[in-house]
C-alpha cells in the first residue's frame, strides 16, 4: 500500500499486496487514522477485484459522507452502473479530484 497526501485528499494506492483481502485489512487500519480526510482509493490493475470486494467500501463511503468528507474509488475497469449511487467510482484521478471538489461545494451550500 502506498499513501500520498496533499491539502485536498489522501490517495491510497493498492499496489504491493498480493490479495484484495490483505489490502482491505491494511486499508481499515489506515482509514482509522484518516477520519477527517478525503480519501481516494486507487485499485491496482494487477489484481482481480470483484464487485463484492468493492462493496466492502460502501459503509466507509457512507460514514465519510456523514462526517463531511469524501470517499472515491479510482478504477478505469469498473462499470459504475453495477454499484449503488452513494459509492463514488471513477476512471481517472482528475475525476476523483473533481468529485471531492463538487462534494465540498455541496457541503458549503448545505446540500
Amino acid at each position: 500500500m502506498k499513501i500520498y497526501r496533499n491539502e485536498k485528499f489522501t490517495r491510497i494506492v493498492f499496489s504491493n499486496e498480493n490479495s484484495f483481502s490483505l489490502f482491505f485489512t491494511n486499508f481499515l487500519i489506515e482509514e482509522k487514522k484518516l477520519k477527517e480526510e478525503n480519501i481516494i482509493v486507487q485499485v491496482s490493475d494487477n489484481i482481480n477485484v470483484s464487485k463484492e470486494d468493492l462493496l466492502l467500501f460502501l459503509d466507509i463511503a457512507i460514514q465519510k459522507k456523514g462526517n463531511g468528507t469524501s470517499f472515491v474509488i479510482l478504477n478505469p475497469e469498473i462499470d459504475v452502473d453495477d454499484f449503488p449511487e452513494n459509492l463514488n467510482i471513477v476512471p481517472t484521478l482528475q475525476e476523483a479530484e473533481d468529485i471531492i471538489e463538487m462534494e465540498a461545494i455541496e457541503r458549503e451550500l448545505g446540500f
